[in-house]
């Protein structure tokens, strides 16, 4: 069980063996600035009893100036800036992006928004269950029960929204979106290897801006635009072709003991051997096959030969503030161990 107290009707979280670094439980999933006062937080933190060494917060989509006292550190997300639909298709979007999303129509993919039911989570568990090894690595959901996966989509539905891909009837892909004010947010984005030639991918993130834009939504965001030092990575180019663009947002953290001042001035909140938060991110969903790694297109993708693709997930989703997708949804026994962004989807 992971310490825990609940301020302002919050669930704070307290992880880390060594050094105990406390933050709102889901904060890249809830509207709104949760830490106005920090000083204020902290200490109704410490009245609960919950013992901590550092606090961590960050600020929201679209407020990315620093306004609060105290040692933070830039991390950036992908959004989407949305006003139209024919905006982003006409001006935010390459021709080979609209390419994709109309070779998916041609070849029989049908889009739209679609209930939480059986049948949905049927089709989600065989997607999860179409292989075990993904980008080289296990991936997290195979092997899954109806009964789990059925439990894990379920988190945060009084926001959320599943979108299907569908081809000859069967589900082929989908999203998970979350609201948040006037934020989209993907929670989950996965298809079936199998059908990588129809682009499922493409006319899901199509049919995420459509409907974020038809919700009065200012943006949509897709995990991180870049990891750590990766400025440059298959990830970051397919978010860019599709319209997303790097928004920086300032994550604080604030020291709560001597052990904390010191874990903080040696860097260690970084991870091992100095890495930035979000390149420790990016190892962390690789591992659990939650982002993209760049490979060869099988041959059986439909793929011109040797042609590079990208197998991704959301997100991440974290986003504390402008990073609304590098983290997700979790029970707080088991932690980062529930899966709920963890996906793995090939893209153009």
């Amino acid at each position: 069980m992971v310490p825990s107290a609940q301020v302002d009707g919050h669930t704070v979280i307290a992880t880390g063996k060594w050094v105990k670094t406390a933050r709102v439980h889901d904060e890249e999933w809830t509207s709104g600035q949760i830490v106005k006062a920090p000083s204020d937080f902290i200490g109704r933190m410490k009245e609960q009893g919950l013992r901590a060494d550092v606090f961590t917060f960050a600020q929201k989509v679209p407020d990315g100036e620093p306004k609060y006292p105290g040692y933070y550190e830039m991390d950036n997300v992908a959004v989407v800036p949305l006003t139209t639909y024919e905006d982003w298709w006409e001006k935010r979007i390459p021709q080979e992006s609209r390419k994709n999303v109309r070779r998916a129509a041609r070849r029989g993919v049908t889009v739209k928004a679609v209930e939480l039911d059986d049948e949905l989570i049927r089709g989600i568990t065989e997607i999860y269950n179409e292989t075990p090894i993904r980008q080289g690595v296990p991936f997290g959901h195979f092997g899954k029960s109806f009964d789990t996966v059925k439990k894990e989509a379920s988190t945060l539905m009084d926001r959320s929204e599943f979108i299907g891909a569908y081809f000859q009837n069967e589900l082929i892909g989908f999203i998970k979106l979350v609201y948040m004010g006037e934020l989209s947010s993907i929670l989950h984005i996965v298809s079936f290897n199998r059908h990588y030639d129809k682009r499922p991918t493409n006319a899901l993130l199509a049919k995420a801006v459509e409907i974020s834009c038809q919700r009065g939504k200012s943006f949509l965001i897709y995990g991180k635009y870049i990891y750590g030092n990766k400025s440059v990575s298959s990830l970051t180019e397919f978010k860019h072709r599709n319209g997303f663009e790097k928004m920086i947002f300032p994550q604080y953290y604030i020291p709560l003991t001597i052990k904390g001042r010191l874990f903080l001035k040696l860097g260690f909140h970084r991870g091992p051997a100095g890495n930035t938060a979000s390149e420790n991110d990016y190892r962390a969903h690789q591992s659990s096959g939650m982002d993209c790694a760049k490979n060869r297109a099988p041959p059986s993708s439909g793929a011109k030969a040797g042609q590079v693709h990208s197998e991704c997930d959301t997100g991440s989703g974290t986003g504390r503030g402008r990073r609304i997708i590098a983290g997700h949804p979790t029970d707080i026994k088991s932690k980062k161990q529930a899966m709920d962004i963890d996906s793995l989807s090939q893209l153009t």
